[in-house]
């Protein structure tokens, strides 16, 4: 159980667990690592006590001395999908334990769907790491109504409590199904990229941004905390901005304790964007057979341990 006086709190999935609806991302925080750690840190000192990262970011290592000693903690990380072998999934699952210095990880999710490898042998790997205990939950992330079905059947007796999607006022693609078909089911959506992957900011005149401001006036906030706010307002959707710095976490934290009322989230929910998602600005034949993200993993961790042998 999360404790926080300031946190707001959503239960994952159906196991009646409470964590932060507001919780941190680590996605590229690691090029300062001293100031990433202190930003963690300060989130977690109000409450923000849910951290999620992946084998794939390297930031695991960071992670772990941040959270290193404290209790009451809600960790996630994620295996990468050229990891979805059996055997792969146990070693990877053993390295993000060491690197986040843990003896169990909250919620193990599959960072991407791998069509290449049987889903029923990924997730047999995925329901042992639970029964060995060290995992609590599984979860998935960027995947489509079908394959969260198939992954659920391919378990046993466990139960996907999860999936982390792109998700933003600008990107909106998972409102046609995957929103429903979590929320009919009790799954959670884990929003990450919540202001757009940066382009809420890009053009400071464009419309939504124009309607954000023109709505966080009203409240005395930013338009990224009203486009937090927007998602935490959603049922079962909790959000997982990164905040590299401390100043951005404070922002973050502003969109905690307040409520926007019905007539701004209809504004907001009536504002139809033509953003897609940034997995989809390559092909999206490339972005559906998965297993383009398993080879390009498989591809980059060849290069590291050719370089490995070099030194």
């Amino acid at each position: 159980m999360i404790n926080g006086a300031l946190m707001e709190t959503k239960e994952l999935g159906k196991t009646k667990e409470k964590i932060p609806a507001l919780g941190m991302g680590t996605w590229k925080i690691g090029s300062n690592e001293s100031e990433g750690i202190e930003a963690l840190k300060t989130g977690i000192d109000i409450g923000m006590r849910f951290i999620d990262t992946a084998e794939m970011y390297g930031t695991e290592e960071m992670v772990g001395k941040t959270i290193e000693g404290m209790d009451d903690m809600f960790i996630a990380t994620k295996v990468s999908p050229n990891h979805f072998r059996y055997d792969d999934v146990i070693k990877s699952c053993n390295r993000s334990l060491e690197k986040l210095k843990v003896k169990q990880i909250d919620l193990y999710q599959l960072h991407w769907p791998n069509s290449s490898i049987p889903i029923t042998e990924t997730m047999k790997a995925m329901e042992k790491l639970v029964d060995l205990g060290k995992i609590r939950y599984i979860g998935v992330s960027n995947f489509s109504t079908k394959e969260m079905k198939d992954a659920q059947n391919a378990l046993k007796h466990e139960e996907i409590v999860s999936n982390q999607v792109e998700y933003s006022v600008l990107v909106r693609y998972v409102e046609k199904e995957i929103l429903k078909f979590c929320q009919d089911n009790k799954i959670t959506v884990i929003a990450y990229s919540p202001f757009g992957s940066g382009k809420l900011y890009g053009q400071r005149s464009n419309s939504m941004y124009d309607l954000l401001r023109n709505v966080g006036s009203k409240y005395q906030k930013t338009p990224s905390q009203v486009a937090l706010n927007w998602l935490m307002s959603k049922d079962r959707v909790m959000a997982i901005p990164k905040a590299a710095n401390i100043a951005h976490m404070k922002e973050n934290i502003g969109a905690l304790g307040w409520k926007l009322e019905d007539a701004d989230m209809n504004k907001i929910n009536d504002f139809l964007s033509d953003e897609r998602p940034m997995v989809w600005s390559l092909n999206p034949l490339v972005k559906r057979t998965s297993s383009f993200w398993a080879r390009l993993m498989e591809y980059k961790e060849m290069g590291r341990n050719m370089r490995g042998k070099t030194k």
